[in-house]
């Protein structure tokens, strides 16, 4: 069923960077003047900036105890493993969840007599802080809980804690609230009196902080928790953090991690997920994180956390199976949704006229929420919240943004309709009572009318550099892959360029033929493109005298044959003047 609203993408290319700047660049650097422009469009516009860059050390991670309550958080360790108390590992349903408490379970878990790890259920206990999680730890004899992504807005869930006699330690990223937690210690670099110099961190990063201070107290080898930073590196890719500053040196070195030396369960997750040998920041978006995340979605999310700390080959073959089977489930799930909402879209087109969307059906599965809002955006380029019933009157739900639209603000804007919401500036979770729907979702729309103008409802690909095809060799992508791991603050470069023809030989691909494969003509040879989902424009694009496109320039590796080839982001015909 197809009634998308997407119109025409506009096409933008990054800010123009200083002339002298580029010049001094590319003199040092010895490259292409493109490169040296696409580092000062990135910020790396001198000489200390680029060696950093290019060679991340894990002797510039900042210092741990610059993060406010580092020491106190630490001290109240010690003092747990002094007096043999019992700690609890307690962390989110999702990848950065998951990860956080491998990381913290697994360090820790040979410094104390008793330790365990708890991660709520996603329908029964909802999102952070549960009161099942602190009354499992009290049954349990567990008096310290070590919070990972998650806990920052549970003040009362602390109260109620303490009056149990369990402390907390908070590791979370999200943004405070009105009021701190009255936790022993409260790790968040986004608290506004935390002067840690990089506020981008994901839960997992706050966790490693936390491995790097406990190791400097007590002297141990750095390796004690440099092994975990596949772990960090994992969190990074899918809570989308940048990839600046910290995030960089962790995503470089995790990278090695994963690809020379993986952990058991990552490996048998990545031979049943992905072939390919080198697995980069995107392969573990699109591939191993959704598997991941397809624990806590599906069912229960230990069966992740299982499978990250797996140490025997049986049990990691067991998990990373058990992922696979309830990714599968969950792709069914995704697309019933989708099909759905298309319908009530269908049955209501007046809908498509409002700048934002809020679908509700009552048996929606709640753990898919947020991808289902995902592909909401990519056919109608709108906020869009997506909600189901959970519990008797209330509603749960997810939301995710466009560019430009803080979704958090706006939702904070629509809190009196809310019981609860949190998340970041692209995607938040919240609950209402079913009663408030109505109201809610006028309220969002309001401060969508407030907020949006057309051009920002209309999506945009930005491109880096103007590049001829004839260009594009194996050297240039060598350049190119020096700048990984991209991500959000260093993303895949996007190039722009015209006058392109197929050379007759293009064809459309594809199991359901929505893809298109093109040979671009050069002076030389001809470079292979791809294009998804662009099916639609291949007869133009074979009757046309020539078209532009913007794309980004990979590798392909076929039964052992290395060629390049260009990824289509948006194709244009050239019109005839």
């Amino acid at each position: 069923m197809e009634n998308s609203i997407l119109k025409t993408k506009i096409w933008k290319q990054k800010s123009s960077p200083e002339r002298t700047l580029v010049d001094v660049l590319t003199q040092e650097l010895n490259a292409p003047e493109i490169i040296a422009k696409m580092l000062v469009q990135r910020g790396i516009d001198s000489s200390d900036k680029v060696k950093k860059f290019f060679n991340p050390r894990i002797g510039d991670m900042h210092d741990p105890f610059l993060m406010k309550d580092m020491d106190k958080a630490i001290e109240r360790i010690q003092t747990a493993q002094q007096q043999k108390e019992g700690v609890l590992i307690f962390g989110d349903y999702d990848v950065d969840g998951t990860t956080s408490v491998a990381l913290a379970y697994s360090f820790f878990k040979d410094k104390f007599d008793k330790i365990d790890y708890y991660i709520p259920d996603r329908y029964k206990e909802g999102y952070g802080i549960s009161n099942d999680g602190i009354e499992y730890a009290k049954a349990n004899g567990l008096s310290l809980i070590i919070a990972l992504d998650c806990g920052i807005r549970s003040v009362d869930k602390i109260d109620y804690a303490t009056s149990m006699g369990i402390d907390f330690i908070i590791c979370d990223h999200h943004l405070p609230g009105a009021e701190i937690p009255k936790a022993v210690a409260v790790l968040d670099p986004k608290r506004s009196d935390c002067e840690y110099p990089f506020k981008e961190l994901a839960g997992c990063g706050i966790g490693l902080k936390l491995a790097q201070a406990y190791s400097q107290v007590n002297d141990l080898d750095e390796r004690e928790y440099l092994q975990y930073l596949d772990y960090a590196t994992l969190s990074i890719a899918s809570d989308i953090v940048p990839i600046v500053d910290e995030n960089r040196i962790i995503a470089h070195f995790g990278l090695k991690i994963i690809n020379q030396q993986p952990r058991i369960g990552l490996r048998k997750l990545k031979e049943i997920s992905i072939n390919k040998d080198e697995l980069t920041i995107g392969d573990l978006v699109f591939y191993i994180g959704p598997r991941i995340n397809a624990a806590g979605r599906m069912d229960d999310a230990k069966s992740a956390v299982k499978m990250l700390i797996a140490s025997d080959e049986a049990t990691a073959d067991e998990y990373a199976n058990e992922l696979q089977t309830q990714n599968a489930s969950r792709k069914l799930v995704d697309q019933k949704i989708t099909a759905d909402f298309q319908e009530i879209i269908a049955k209501k087109p007046a809908l498509l006229d409002r700048k934002t969307h809020v679908f509700y059906k009552e048996d929606w599965h709640k753990g898919v929420v947020g991808i289902a809002a995902s592909r909401a955006i990519e056919l109608y380029y709108r906020p869009t919240i997506i909600l189901t019933k959970s519990g008797e009157g209330i509603l749960a739900g997810s939301a995710r943004s466009i560019s430009g639209f803080d979704v958090h603000a706006a939702l904070e804007k629509c809190s009196e309709h809310l019981i609860q919401f949190g998340g970041h500036m692209y995607a938040a979770g919240m609950t209402l009572k079913a009663e408030n729907l109505d109201a809610f979702r006028e309220a969002f729309e309001k401060v969508g009318e407030e907020m949006l103008d057309e051009e920002m409802l209309t999506p945009k690909v930005y491109y880096d550099a103007e590049l001829d095809a004839n260009e594009v060799d194996m050297k240039f992508l060598n350049i190119l892959n020096k700048m990984a791991p991209f991500g959000p603050g260093n993303m895949t470069p996007v190039f722009y360029a015209k006058n392109l023809k197929d050379d007759g030989t293009g064809k459309i691909i594809g199991q359901t033929q929505e893809h298109i494969r093109l040979n671009i003509k050069r002076s030389k040879d001809a470079i292979a493109a791809v294009g998804f989902g662009m099916a639609s424009q291949f007869a133009d694009i074979k009757k046309a005298d020539s078209f532009e496109a913007c794309f980004q320039i990979n590798e392909n590796v076929f039964r052992n044959v290395s060629s390049l080839q260009l990824m289509l982001k948006d194709i244009r015909i050239t019109k005839d003047v």
